[in-house]
């Protein structure tokens, strides 16, 4: 089977590439896509922990069964845009928006 794999920020930086088809047995989890892609990309292994992953737009575990024609998304962890505090805002005090 084939999947469209799509690799955002430093996923798509240690890539190479924004987005890649990759061929599978069927049955294959998330978790056999991550293996075989770090075959190819070793340091994706390291950030696999910390990585986001959706299939057909939907957050979904590494358990996941994929299909056929499945779009699967990697997405790291995105830091910034709140203080400490939990107050977004470009530090004037002006249009400052509580975080929760």
């Amino acid at each position: 089977m084939e999947v469209k794999v799509l690799f955002f920020a430093s996923c798509r930086d240690l890539v190479g590439t924004p987005e890649a088809s990759v061929s599978l047995p069927e049955r294959a989890s998330v978790a056999d896509l991550l293996a075989r892609l770090a075959e190819e990309h070793p340091r994706l292994q390291e950030m696999e922990g910390s990585l986001m992953v959706s299939v057909n737009q939907a957050y979904v575990d590494r358990t996941r069964w994929l299909s056929d024609g499945d779009e699967v998304a990697f997405i790291p962890p995105v830091s910034g845009g709140a203080s400490a505090d939990g107050i977004a805002g470009d530090g004037s005090g002006e249009g400052r928006t509580h975080v929760r």
